[in-house]
């Protein structure tokens, strides 16, 4: 091809097709599409079924004229062309997604439009726009087999005819489906039907009948112009309908379209001629949104503005999305719009608006998806099964409803989005909430300004508002808006209806009103869209993580790679935007904008969307001129509108190019006709190629209209680029969409077979790749060089990551299954293991109330120092999730039931367990299911195993609410045994999201098993005794706490007395616990392996029974100490408040600030007698007194001296009359904790270094007698000033400062 634009399609259409009845092989019944619906339909068939569920199952029982017969298609023009191969199998399917249907006189014969699309394995797209009519059967054969059909289904099927039903009336008929073009719809269902009139409908005598099969005319292009190739396709249909002949021959006006008729060039519009009327087309300029030419506005009448915010929610977060309806048109429509307004990304997994009937094993697919099923028009949602539901949007377009996933995150600003896409709607006369019925009428599709109110208020008499409108009185979503409305100030009273000639008085348009209306209702939604998402990112460049290795190294190690700093983006975002944006960060679509940012540097490079939203972004910030990084929840408005709709009205009213008049061709004599009423076979020999030199390009084709130049407009609007960056970027990531697309062709076992395997490998890879992830976010830091960013996981992020591995699960679980069972699959094969494994343990031997366990007698041995090992049990851990009542749903169990398996770091082990089970796997599983495949299923396994190298709170810190029971142990010192022990011990066990109160335990066992509320993760036990009986002294050594639901361990160590005259006195103390990592080899001693030491120069703690035994450290290393404990608190700080762990930790814990202020007080501390023991306390309280006593003689040396004495006098009395018998030390602790708070103790420290006291009581050698050791302890004491401290309750009870 070397003439003009014919090179590499510029060409307004590739293919003229024509499908429909082969006489030659006669009827051949469409085995797979048949098949697929009588397996459906024979799933449900329990005893005898009605006539309309026979009709429904479309299977072999169906009378002739309701089944599907195979289409074929019969010519296609020209025979090939080089950049766009000729696909039969995918065209034949899609011109006729059900096959050939028949109908006779009395069904209606309306001709149907719709439009398909064909995906190749490369990602590229090609359009195809087909019309099917009926023509009368002329062969006689075909006539005769019809017949003969007939007689053998009237003699099985007589006994159906008795069965009470209500049958369809064949207006409705599955092949027919009313739409937009057919203006009159009739939905009507007859109340009991007569045997006459149902023997009348339902059958064909070749005496009386004529009969009528479809045929389809279809026009293949490069880009999507379905409002003219509607035009092309009903004049040429017009043209054998009608009783005058055309102008021209046939052949004439399709080797115009085919060889004639270029694309129209970026930004310009395109006029041509139809047999019986101009066409108009325009594409939009390369800085304007890309090409999209389907009613939006169908999509909002359909569904209504809040479904349609909810299905693009799905959408963005690349859940598997099946749109259902009766007509084909809608599906496209639907899945069109919805992919269009996600500018600038771009959906990345498989897409298939008209899933063919013969595809259906394809819903089985374990990857995202957006397809589109036919339904048979009567409401047969209950019967249609789904593999898989947990993670399913599915939208029943007719019937205007959506059912959504659980936990859906809402869109950010969701209120004030709807309110300005409703704003816009409302002023074309379209109502926000969607009027389903509106939209079945062709007057609604023509008029998208609901033209009657228009007109009536031009006379005058509208009311004020268009809200006043019925539709719009009594709806939710109108009241919350107005609600809305008021708060934000805008009146909705101003609101205008367009005037119908508003924008275009004095314009003389060249193209159809209605059509001009839509360009301009689309425009303005998808500019509403589109301008959400330059707010939303209108600083994603600043995040972008360049890699710092070649581009080849990059690509080859891209899936290990972050090219985006979550973390950092997310903490500059508006709290409620989160949940939405942390699970949209994880998308492919998002991860594929960012690549093709990271791989463009200049703005030649760039491909069309992504130089498009630059621009935007970039005006923004020059409106806005803020910190590129200060981020505000204020909802801006979308501000282009104006703009953008001008272009397209410019390029209405004058335009640009015109193409040739289709004229007479060189046709042989008695050429080109045909018999009225049949759409013919053309000629081929003039239809298969071009002109040879192209008048058309020569005379008006601009200079920018060279070779290099088309194609590159071309693939801006295919979204292609054509270099290597777009074969890079498919290949370097992959990850889980190994398979784009269904192929739409051969489909024998070995092909289903071969797509399953390509699923098999996508899951394992996405499972590799989602461990790795999880795992670098947990643990991460240690690859900051390879782009994995320096900031660890946020608690909102941790939630993504395991809802996206629950859903992956689920997708897994839902490959392959033999018979779908409720919503989770997961769970599904969970209960069928715990009842198969219930009936082989009819009698479980003394589990008593599952999950709790009374042991009371194993004390006596030495293993008593620890708790008895839980049991490790799939099902005692489905029983767990089972008893919580709040979780309702299937899918709610799974993800609950996988979040416990993983903090107790079981899952891949109870998985195993799970599927080593092979009879039960067997029979849930086909053979290709990925849970079949030992080797990938093996590799699964293992990567889940890598979960248990870091701890997740994933369970505890989700279900705050739900009981738990807990298990209270308490050791005393074997040396001293408690056996004498006479007082009633009591503990109160606190954790970050609740207290228990004080719990008595018995003295004999001292253990207790209680229930009570989701404690979060435990901090501190409070534990004492009531100094009742004989022997009221207790020496405690730890305390266990143990959460047996996810069998985490506290271990709170002692090590004091607890009594009146021995130690410090104290009848209770406060302590603080770590939780115990289980030494996996023998869990039995888990707690005898002390805790990892936290800073090799320190030195361990000795349980301490009298305080002279204490080991001495030296000045360095207490002030190492105090700089170490200040060290944690500090990092506390700086951690996104969703990871701090505890901070009572840090002050009391082993090795705190408590701690550390302890061996500061008691270096060179002098102990008078031997038998005497003085406590720090007791030197604070004689400071006190001097300090009170010095105030009344007043010397004062000066203002700021009195001030920190009467703070640090006030606490002392405070803590000394508080009610609680804490003892000395247990009161210096809360003297720490308290000056910590209130930002006192650098105040402190210098006050008692310069009291007269401290000579008295401390060596000269003490740390607190030299005056450069105390400035620094001072110093490193004043960087806590600007934290903001918060203590736990537990710690300062009975306190009132």
């Amino acid at each position: 091809m070397t003439t003009g634009f014919s090179s590499n399609s510029c060409r307004f259409a590739d293919y003229f097709v024509i499908c429909g009845l082969d006489t030659e092989s006669g009827l051949e019944p469409d085995e797979l599409s048949a098949l697929c619906q009588y397996i459906e339909a024979t799933k449900f068939r329990d005893g005898a079924r009605g006539l309309a569920s026979a009709d429904e199952g479309e299977n072999f029982e169906q009378s002739p004229l309701r089944r599907t017969f195979k289409s074929k298609v019969l010519a296609h023009y020209p025979e090939n062309v080089e950049w766009s191969p000729f696909d039969q199998d995918a065209v034949g399917m899609l011109c006729m997604p059900k096959g050939l249907a028949f109908r006779t006189q009395a069904d209606t014969r309306e001709p149907q439009f719709h439009s398909f699309i064909i995906t190749r394995e490369d990602g590229s797209r090609t359009y195809g726009f087909a019309l099917t009519f009926y023509e009368e059967v002329t062969s006689k054969q075909i006539c005769s087999a019809m017949q003969t059909l007939y007689h053998m289904h009237n003699a099985e099927q007589y006994d159906i005819l008795h069965t009470p039903t209500t049958p369809r009336c064949p207006e409705d008929q599955r092949h027919l489906h009313p739409h937009p073009l057919n203006p009159h719809p009739q939905h009507t269902l007859l109340p009991t039907p007569s045997i006459s009139r149902l023997q009348r409908f339902n059958s064909y005598d070749i005496s009386r009948d004529t009969l009528y099969v479809s045929k389809c005319i279809c026009l293949i292009a490069p880009m999507a112009f379905p409002q003219a190739c509607r035009k092309v396709l009903q004049q040429l249909h017009q043209a054998v309908s009608s009783p005058q002949p055309p102008p021209l021959p046939l052949e004439s006006y399709v080797y115009n379209i085919l060889y004639e008729v270029p694309l129209p060039p970026a930004g310009r519009s395109l006029k041509f001629s139809g047999v019986y009327g101009p066409v108009v087309c325009q594409r939009p300029s390369t800085a304007e949104l890309p090409l999209f030419d389907f009613p939006i506005s169908q999509v909002f009448e359909l569904l209504g503005v809040e479904n349609v915010l909810q299905l693009f929610t799905c959408a963005l977060l690349e859940i598997q999305i099946l749109l259902y309806s009766q007509h084909y048109q809608r599906l496209m429509t639907v899945a069109e719009s919805i992919t269009a307004l996600m500018f600038p990304f771009q959906w990345q997994h498989v897409y298939v608006p008209i899933l063919p009937a013969s595809l259906l094993h394809f819903l089985d697919a374990p990857v995202p998806y957006l397809m589109g099923l036919h339904s048979n028009g009567e409401g047969d949602r209950t019967k249609l099964e789904l593999p898989q539901e947990a993670n399913l949007c599915f939208v029943d377009i007719d019937n205007h409803f959506i059912e959504l996933p659980e936990d859906l995150p809402l869109f950010p600003n969701k209120l004030e989005f709807i309110q300005e896409i409703s704003e816009v709607l409302l002023s074309f006369g379209v109502s926000p909430e969607g009027n389903p019925l509106h939209s079945q009428g062709q007057a609604k599709h023509r008029g998208f300004r609901s033209t009657d109110m228009v007109t009536d208020r031009r006379n005058g008499n509208l009311a004020s508002s268009p809200l006043n409108s019925y539709l719009l009185r009594e709806n939710k979503t109108i009241a919350r808006l107005q609600a809305l409305v008021k708060r934000t100030g805008v009146s909705l009273e101003k609101l205008d209806v367009r005037e119908d000639a508003s924008s275009n008085k004095d314009l003389k348009v060249q193209c159809d009103e209605e059509e001009l209306k839509m360009h301009q209702l689309n425009i303005q939604v998808r500019e509403v869209f589109a301008n959400r998402f330059t707010q939303m990112f209108a600083d994603y460049e600043v995040f972008v993580i360049q890699p710092s290795q070649d581009k080849e190294s990059w690509f080859s190690n891209r899936d290990q790679m972050q090219n985006f700093d979550k973390a950092s983006f997310l903490s500059d975002q508006p709290e409620p935007y989160l949940p939405f944006l942390s699970r949209f960060l994880e998308t492919q679509m998002f991860a594929s904008f960012i690549d093709s940012k990271i791989l463009c540097h200049d703005d030649e490079d760039k491909e069309h969307t992504l130089r498009v939203f630059d621009s935007r972004v970039d005006k923004i910030r020059m409106l806005n001129v803020r910190m590129p990084t200060l981020r505000t929840s204020m909802y801006q408005t979308c501000t282009n509108i104006d703009e953008a709709e001008k272009a397209i009205e410019m390029r209405v009213v004058k335009i640009d190019h015109t193409a040739l008049h289709p004229h007479l061709l060189d046709m042989k004599i008695g050429q080109g006709r045909y018999e009225h009423g049949f759409f013919p076979r053309l000629q081929s020999d003039v239809l298969s190629t071009g002109p040879v030199s192209n008048k058309w390009a020569k005379r008006s084709a601009p200079a920018q209209w060279r070779r290099k130049d088309r194609q590159k407009q071309h693939a801006e609007h295919l979204y292609l680029d054509n270099d290597q960056r777009e074969k890079y970027i498919q290949e370097a990531r992959n990850l889980g969409t190994t398979i784009r697309q269904p192929k739409l062709s051969n489909l024998s076992p070995s092909v289903i077979a071969q797509t399953n395997w390509k699923f098999v490998e996508g899951l394992l890879k996405e499972c590799r790749n989602k461990t790795k992830r999880m795992l670098v976010e947990k643990m991460g830091r240690e690859a900051v060089e390879l782009g994995h960013g320096e900031v660890s996981i946020t608690g909102v992020e941790e939630n993504t990551l395991i809802a996206s591995l629950c859903d992956l699960l689920e997708r897994i679980w839902s490959h392959g299954l033999q018979v779908k069972q409720g919503k989770s699959a997961l769970w599904s094969h969970l209960l069928h293991y715990q009842e198969s494994k219930e009936k082989t343990d009819a009698a479980p031997a003394g589990l008593g109330h599952p999950g709790l366990i009374h042991d009371t007698e194993r004390r006596k041995s030495d293993a008593g120092t620890a708790l008895a090992p839980l049991k490790v049990s799939l099902i005692r851990d489905m029983r767990h999730i089972q008893n919580i009542g709040e979780i309702k749903t299937e899918v709610g169990k799974a993800r609950a039931w996988v979040r416990l398996s993983m903090e107790k770091k079981l899952l891949s082990r109870h998985l195993k367990k799970l599927l080593s089970d092979h009879e039960l796997t067997k029979k849930l599983y086909k053979r290709y299911a990925f849970l079949r495949c030992d080797d990938e299923k093996e590799q699964f396994l293992y990567h889940l195993l890598s979960f248990n190298a870091v701890d997740y709170f994933c369970f505890t810190n989700v279900f705050t609410t739900i009981m738990i029971p807990y298990h209270v142990l308490v050791i005393p010192s074997k040396k001293l045994g408690g056996s004498m022990f006479t007082a009633n011990p009591w503990v109160c066990v606190s954790g970050e999201l609740a207290e228990t109160g004080v719990l008595q335990v018995p003295k004999h066992t001292q253990e207790i098993t209680f229930e009570c509320q989701n404690l979060g993760k435990l901090t501190t036990v409070q534990m004492g005794h009531d100094n009742s009986g004989l022997y009221a002294k207790w020496l405690v050594e730890y305390v266990m706490v143990r959460n047996e639901i996810t069998g985490h361990a506290y271990k709170f160590p002692c090590g004091r007395w607890l009594g009146k005259g021995v130690d410090d006195g104290s009848l209770e103390r406060v302590l603080v616990g770590e939780l115990v990592t289980p030494n996996s080899e023998n869990e039995d001693r888990m707690c005898r392996t002390p805790p990892m030491q936290q800073s090799p120069g320190m030195m361990r703690r000795f349980v301490t029974i009298s305080p002279n035994s204490k080991p001495k450290l030296n000045t360095s290393q207490i002030q190492e100490g105090v700089g170490e404990a200040i060290n944690g608190i500090v990092k506390h700080f700086h951690k996104p408040e969703k990871e701090r762990g505890s901070l009572t930790l840090l002050l009391c814990g082993e090795y705190g600030l408590v701690w550390a202020l302890e061996q500061v007080f008691q270096h060179g501390f002098k102990s008078p007698r031997l038998f005497k023991n003085v406590f720090i306390w007791d030197f604070l309280e004689k400071s006190q007194m001097y300090f009170e006593s010095a105030e009344q003689r007043a010397v004062t040396p000066d203002e700021n001296w009195q001030t920190r004495v009467r703070h640090f006098c006030r606490f002392m009395r405070a803590i000394n009359s508080t009610s609680r018998n804490i003892g000395k030390d247990g009161k210096f602790q809360m003297l720490v904790c308290l000056g910590a708070r209130d930002h006192l103790l650098h105040h402190w420290i210098a006050l008692l270094a310069d009291c007269p006291i401290t000579v008295q009581m401390y060596e000269d050698t003490a740390l607190i007698k030299d005056r450069s050791l105390v400035n620094s302890l001072i110093r490193v004491l004043q960087t806590l000033q600007e934290f903001n401290i918060t203590l736990e309750a537990s710690l300062v009870k009975g306190i009132g400062i």
